[in-house]
């Protein structure tokens, strides 16, 4: 096993919002301005990474096909409502582009470059290092069929290049420098499949292009949204089937692992699992939006994975319903500007969570009002989990933010109960052919309803807290009047979306909760502002009737895409810069469904 040094001297990381993301559906790869894939897991978004180097340096794998000397690119962009990249370089001897995409998989991944000259003739050079298991094995590098293949291990993978290769035993990196004219193309396609089986078929790489072209655009023809910044929600909508796992339908957190919520700081977190908690969100943006089909397949994925004793639902879960997700660290990678640990697995998994039984209720009775298809057990599951909250909902918990400093009684926690029950009593209510106790729900509800207001509400400020008896408060605390806690026109509604505004607002976005040493999470330092609470913020305004300020801060933060449109989980106002997992699957959920709260389909709002 190869133990990288802690990072070069001189080598500087790029910033989050620096990298593009393409995927298969299956897994993803991040592509940095300079044309380099510093980030891909093969087989599936949380298989071991082959190119590490976003967590590490180039040591750690990576794949650079740029003009010779070239930094980073004049100029790059998806091809509109695709997944393909194309990145431009300008130099002194003519222009050139590189397109990267990854065709949605017959059998086997494959990440597909094609490098066109524009004009002149210029000098290019690809350098690929493989590094298999998060960028530790070095593996061994042989031609076969005229291709060359390197295995270590179970991994296996077959770089077919149209350009002369050659391998360098100096760096274990293989090369290839060429010329290209204008009108010339050339490609490149690298295949992962298990070292025990046969190769698997070869793409033709222009035809791969041909057809990702033209499925995505098919695919996102059927967006519903008119109103404002489509390209932005579409943007949005494409990035979140790209963190499917279609084998599933289960919609990965973010394509990443440990980006930082503070650069150097230990707020580093693994995301490449499926979290409970995006569930309901989910499920609106995909149904507003017309995609049907991928919100019964993340219905679906919801109800296989939350099966069983309702008393072990879990907060997440693997990309095929898996329970365990042990965390562990990496100390070979030096981590993303320097910022460790780095963390594989996600012990949140162990946590109780009392709100994601309220997340899976609401799913279901928006699965059912929105008239997906029908599940014969999904009542039954819904009736078990109403049974455990009866019994368990006085209990403490880890909250939402899966603090990691002991359980409270989160308000948020609480009003999510509350949700579960009024979901179960609409439901009777709707449907009285269903079986179930309405009478008890019905008190379970008044009786969670009575004691938030009660232990949960400062009336000196006129909020919500955090928690019962604390002084904090709580970004989550804004979707009170979202949830039909209370309507939105009610006095505590708008003191508590004016208090977190006041006390939480930075650079006119919003954190989570304060982190200035009083903070209930248990970690030393601090984050940036946390993109989903800003556009609940705006959400809130909204329902709260200041809508001319609720567009103001969806305009901000639509701005604070990156010049491909991605959004990671954070933002620093300061610094200017994305903080925190990337792409983040929540943050583009939040762009959605702000969107068409405040346009509607016709832009007319």
């Amino acid at each position: 096993m190869l133990h990288p040094p802690a990072g070069h001297p001189h080598f500087v990381h790029p910033r989050i919002e620096d990298y593009a993301l393409i995927g298969d559906e299956q897994t993803a790869a991040l592509v940095g301005t300079d044309g380099s894939v510093d980030w891909l897991c093969l087989p599936r978004f949380d298989s071991a990474a082959c190119f590490a180097k976003l967590l590490g340096d180039e040591d750690n794998g990576h794949w650079r096909i740029a003009p010779e000397g070239a930094g980073r690119c004049t100029r790059r962009a998806y091809r509109p409502d695709t997944l393909v990249l194309d990145t431009e370089w300008e130099t002194a001897e003519g222009a050139v582009r590189v397109t990267d995409l990854m065709p949605q998989r017959d059998r086997a991944p494959d990440l597909v470059r094609i490098v066109e000259g524009l004009s002149g003739e210029v000098t290019v050079h690809s350098v690929l290092r493989l590094r298999f298991d998060y960028g530790s094995i070095v593996p061994w590098m042989r031609r076969s069929d005229g291709h060359r293949v390197a295995v270590a291990g179970p991994d296996s993978v077959w770089l077919r290049s149209e350009p002369e290769v050659h391998t360098w035993g100096q760096d274990f990196g293989t090369h290839s420098t060429f010329r290209i004219a204008a009108g010339e193309k050339v490609a490149f396609v690298l295949t992962w499949h298990p070292s025990h089986e046969p190769r698997p078929p070869l793409i033709d790489p222009y035809e791969a292009l041909r057809h990702s072209v033209e499925d995505w655009r098919a695919w996102a023809s059927r967006c519903r949204y008119d109103g404002p910044h489509r390209d932005a929600v579409v943007r949005s909508l494409i990035t979140l089937k790209a963190l499917t796992y279609a084998p599933t339908g289960g919609i990965v957190a973010a394509a990443t692992t440990s980006l930082p919520e503070e650069p150097g700081g230990v707020r580093n977190w693994d995301y490449r699992f499926c979290w409970l908690r995006d569930s309901t969100l989910t499920l609106s943006a995909l149904l507003r939006a017309g995609y049907q089909e991928e919100a019964e397949a993340w219905r679906d994925w919801l109800l296989r994975a939350v099966a069983g004793n309702p008393a072990d639902l879990q907060i997440m879960y693997g990309l095929g319903g898996e329970r365990r997700l042990p965390e562990f660290e990496l100390p070979w990678l030096s981590g993303f500007d320097m910022s460790t640990p780095v963390r594989i697995g996600n012990d949140a998994v162990n946590q109780l969570q009392l709100d994601v039984y309220g997340e899976v209720m609401d799913s279901l009775a928006l699965a059912r009002i929105s008239g997906l298809s029908p599940k014969p057990h999904m009542w039954a599951l819904q009736c078990a989990l109403l049974e455990f909250l009866r019994r368990a909902w006085r209990q403490p918990d880890e909250g939402l933010w899966e603090v990691r400093s002991g359980r409270r009684h989160f308000v948020h926690s609480k009003v999510m109960v509350w949700v579960a029950a009024d979901r179960a009593v609409r439901t009777l209510e709707d449907h009285p052919e269903l079986h179930g106790d309405l009478e008890g729900w019905r008190a379970l509800r008044a009786e969670v309803h009575r004691e938030v207001c009660e232990r949960g509400y400062d009336p000196e400020r006129n909020t919500f807290t955090q928690s019962y008896g604390s002084c904090e408060l709580d970004a989550a605390t804004l979707l009170i009047p979202r949830s039909g806690f209370l309507p939105p026109d009610d006095p505590r509604v708008i003191g508590t979306i004016d208090a977190v505004r006041a006390e939480l607002g930075h650079g006119g976005l919003i954190r989570r909760y304060s982190t200035d040493g009083r903070t209930v999470d248990g970690l030393p330092g601090s984050e940036g502002t946390f993109l989903v609470c800003s556009f609940w913020l705006a959400d809130a305004l909204h329902l709260t009737g200041r809508t001319k300020e609720a567009r103001e801060l969806f305009e901000q933060l639509v701005e604070l895409a990156n010049d491909v449109g991605l959004l990671a989980e954070e933002y620093d106002p300061v610094a200017g810069r994305q903080l925190g997992n990337f792409p983040q699957a929540f943050s583009h959920i939040g762009l959605v469904n702000t969107a068409f709260a405040l346009f509607g389909t016709d832009g007319a709002g």
